[in-house]
């Protein structure tokens, strides 16, 4: 049962990677399929099914509710730290992300896939593209363990 399970997110998640990167990942106005770029969700998740995450993050749950309050602190924490590169509304759009490749994740999308596990999520915002050789920066010596966790509070609703 856990196999076929595994095996149907995984269909899933390629079928939801097979769509034009433009629509679902975070591509903007004009960065269609010509530009050659690869999101960075398709660069994290890449990875993470090759390689797996760090197994220190593996299994983290967060444990904070989905509450006004976690939810305030995770929005306004995303515009002070994420919003120039991810955009206002988490799809990638930023200003600061333009001239990036990969161009910054829409996270907007991305943190609602099968693979965005609390730990996966948590992991991404630590680690940034340290381990992928991309330029989000790492956050783990930024911010606190409840500011991450208010952030992906929010990522959830957005």
């Amino acid at each position: 049962m856990m196999r076929a399970t595994f095996i149907g997110l995984t269909i899933s998640e390629l079928l939801f990677l097979s769509l034009p990167a433009h629509s679902q990942m975070g591509m903007g106005p004009g960065m269609g399929m010509g530009h050659g770029m690869m999101n960075m969700s398709m660069v994290r998740h890449h990875f993470a099914m090759m390689n797996g995450i760090d197994p220190r993050y593996a299994s983290m749950e967060n444990p904070l509710q989905a509450n006004s309050q976690n939810i305030d602190g995770g929005k306004k924490l995303f515009e002070q730290n994420c919003a120039r590169c991810h955009g206002v509304t988490g799809r990638g759009d930023g200003r600061d992300g333009e001239s990036l490749n990969p161009r910054p994740a829409n996270v907007a999308a991305a943190s609602k896939m099968p693979m965005a596990t609390d730990g996966y999520l948590y992991w991404t915002i630590t680690e940034g593209g340290v381990p992928l050789g991309t330029g989000m920066p790492a956050f783990g010596g930024v911010l606190k363990e409840q500011e991450i966790w208010e952030i992906i509070t929010y990522l959830r609703v957005l």
